[in-house]
């Protein structure tokens, strides 16, 4: 008698998604009648799986896209707080990741800019502002995406009026100190968005994506302050970028990462590109270590995280934000290919033999690579071998010994 095929559902009738789950011959279930394996919901839809009130339990043969309080990392503010939190976590049990320079500063932990929480912060922040001589800062609420709702200020006074004009509306901010000396190409500013997939979290295990992209700005960068107002300069998404009048349907303002890498060993050296695309590996690794205490680590769940990272123009990493939905919409060509590729892989890993899934035994793969994702980090090594190793024996002499393994 031939195997049960695996029930599929999803909210998001995206072609990366449906085509996938249709080639390997699964069948559509049905979400109202519970009858599915494998679910790609909305972060809304697994709050009420997980949810005490929901009446919902899983079996041993159903996953979900999202871990139940994804929104410890995916959340702005949660996520600074968590960051924080672990630094001094480190701090208190004398770890050398809490090392800091002369001047104070985290030598391994640096890994986001200095950012507040608005209100509950704004007396630290103006101390801040204050002692730094000002600056520019970047203001985003915290539970909004595609760039609604950010700006710029370099003025006291752009704090208060805010604080003035959104009285009552019960907003929270974050704050952060405005990297304005980007790595530019071109003259334009850009981000990368880095695929990573965690499929646990105790003990911690991810996967990083050579599928990534780089977002550019339409409009050549420019920090004076008459351009502070002037989104296409500043912000690289793409629902903000499509509007402007040199976005180009083409190419849609992005790169591939492998490209961005040849252009950055072209001109900075093979060198420095891959120091710096190691500090991008340390930054991932460190933000999940950094909520893996407070996260619900659910065997039905895994993650495909959307990083999004920026690179100054001495080519250090910097974390802006972890999306828990990244956009799995095609607005050119290699963009679709692009997503394709990434979500079939992703079921290559979870679903290895393309059988009805199980939690109580993972049939995940053992293989380190499998297609465009790369094993990343694997901390159950660590219990079996002993003693750390770098990712590929680039960092070994840049960060101090963790808990776990690099590849």
């Amino acid at each position: 008698m031939a195997a049960r095929k695996p029930r599929w559902c999803t909210e998001f009738e995206k072609n990366c998604i449906v085509a996938n789950c249709e080639k390997r011959g699964w069948v559509r279930g049905v979400r109202e009648e519970q009858d599915w394996n494998f679910f790609w919901c909305s972060v809304s839809t697994a709050h009420r799986i997980f949810s005490v009130d929901g009446g919902y339990r899983l079996n041993d043969h159903q996953i979900v896209n999202h871990f139940p309080n994804h929104y410890e990392l995916t959340k702005k503010d949660c996520m600074v707080r968590n960051i924080k939190r672990y630094r001094k976590e480190m701090e208190r049990e004398g770890s050398p990741l809490a090392d800091r320079d002369e001047k104070g500063r985290w030598v391994h932990l640096d890994i986001i800019p200095d950012t507040f929480m608005l209100p509950h912060d704004h007396g630290m922040f103006v101390e801040e502002f204050r002692r730094c001589g000002g600056g520019t800062w970047i203001m985003k609420p915290t539970g909004s995406s595609q760039g609604k709702g950010i700006f710029l200020v370099n003025r006291l006074a752009q704090i208060k009026k805010w604080a003035k004009d959104s009285k009552g509306q019960a907003r929270n901010y974050v704050i952060s100190r405005y990297l304005d000396s980007p790595l530019l190409i071109g003259g334009k500013k850009f981000d990368l968005r880095i695929y990573v997939l965690v499929t646990s979290y105790r003990p911690l295990k991810c996967w990083i994506s050579k599928e990534g992209f780089c977002r550019f700005c339409t409009v050549k960068y420019n920090a004076s302050q008459t351009e502070l107002d002037n989104m296409f300069v500043h912000l690289t998404n793409v629902a903000i970028q499509k509007h402007g009048e040199s976005y180009n349907n083409v190419h849609g303002g992005k790169w591939s990462v492998e490209n961005f890498r040849r252009y950055l060993e072209g001109t900075r050296g093979k060198v420095a590109t891959d120091k710096m695309f190691q500090d991008m590996y340390w930054i991932v690794v460190q933000s999940l270590k950094s909520v893996q205490a407070v996260i619900f680590n659910d065997p039905h769940c895994f993650e495909i995280y959307g990083y999004d990272i920026i690179i100054d123009s001495n080519l250090k990493p910097w974390l802006i934000e972890v999306n828990a939905s990244p956009s799995l919409s095609s607005t050119t060509v290699s963009d679709r290919i692009l997503k394709y590729t990434m979500i079939d892989d992703a079921l290559r890993i979870l679903v290895p033999d393309g059988d009805i899934p199980g939690v109580k035994k993972k049939a995940e793969t053992e293989a380190t690579d499998v297609g465009s994702f790369e094993l990343l980090y694997d901390e159950s090594q660590a219990a079996t071998k002993g003693g750390d190793k770098d990712r590929a024996g680039k960092a070994k002499n840049r960060r101090p010994s963790t808990a776990g393994l690099w590849k």
